[in-house]
């Protein structure tokens, strides 16, 4: 019986009944395959970059808890975290996230350099950011590079080069990232001033949805720029229209702030990275069947 419940714990621990985070960090990744290889990617990197995104999210997890255990039990959110109940201990957790972070590595290793030599900057944004919490206002930047950083993976491992447009994927998929956590720190932000925990949400303050909204309009712009510059056609605008539409949904659910609504808004943000996606792989199913 003990064993069954830790490895339930463990699960609870890498969010694996809440894969909203996985799918967030999917949908850009498998965008940026697809244009890398205009819609016929490698099958083996699709695996790989699947198996991958859910590790490494995983382990993102993992090292959030460990930095955020000794506030998590003052926010109403996180206080039944498996690290604050102590169902897991830390030791185990730090063995876990190593344990995830190994295979993950095993499989940059099946692709290329590059790829493997971007890893490495990866697993270092992905390690930085929940310990920003405690230095600046802007953690969610560093959230959104790290988010971002399969993006150029992607490129890599498809292409072995970094062509220039595909940062504007990048900077598209940060200013994203920013406008869902910042919805999601706004779930929060009572705790988060109590305890000292800084975000967007608590600077941005009574100008959030104002700012969230510039974040919005930013975004769509720089995914726009990035459909020229990679010659995409009707569908990629079409699933850009959806995404807009999203967004304004989005400013409709967290018009008061509630946290209830605030916290749909960011689950809701998955749409918005499926309805880009689709636009990208119709595109290229339309033109190579052309």
């Amino acid at each position: 019986m003990p064993v069954l419940t830790s490895a339930s714990a463990l699960l609870k621990l890498v969010r694996f009944d809440r894969p909203i985070g996985t799918l967030l960090l999917l949908w850009p990744t498998l965008g940026a395959l697809w244009i890398a290889a205009e819609g016929k990617p490698e099958p083996r990197l699709v695996v790989i970059f699947c198996l991958g995104t859910l590790l490494m999210r995983s382990a993102g997890c993992i090292v959030n808890d460990l930095a955020d255990r000794h506030w998590d039990g003052s926010v109403a959110r996180t206080r039944e975290r498996p690290l604050v109940t102590g169902e897991v201990s830390v030791t185990q957790a730090r063995v876990l996230f190593l344990l995830l972070c190994l295979a993950a590595f095993g499989l940059v290793l099946l692709t290329n350099t590059l790829t493997t030599l971007l890893s490495v900057v990866g697993l270092l944004l992905a390690s930085t950011y929940p310990f920003m919490k405690r230095y600046t206002y802007w953690p969610q930047v560093v959230l959104g590079a790290a988010f971002s950083w399969a993006i150029p993976m992607a490129f890599a491992a498809q292409q072995n080069a970094l062509p220039s447009a595909l940062w504007l994927l990048y900077i598209a998929n940060l200013l994203w990232t920013m406008v869902y956590d910042t919805q999601y720190a706004m779930v929060d932000r009572d705790d988060d001033i109590k305890v000292g925990i800084k975000s967007t949400a608590v600077l941005f303050g009574d100008a959030d949805r104002l700012v969230v909204g510039a974040l919005q309009v930013l975004c769509l712009l720089a995914w726009l720029l990035a459909g020229q510059r990679f010659e995409l056609g009707g569908a990629y605008y079409l699933g850009l229209l959806v995404a807009g539409l999203l967004f304004g949904y989005h400013q409709y659910l967290i018009r008061e702030r509630d946290r209830v609504a605030c916290f749909r808004a960011f689950r809701h943000n998955n749409w918005v990275g499926l309805a880009v996606f689709m636009g990208i792989a119709l595109h290229y199913l339309l033109d190579n069947a052309a």
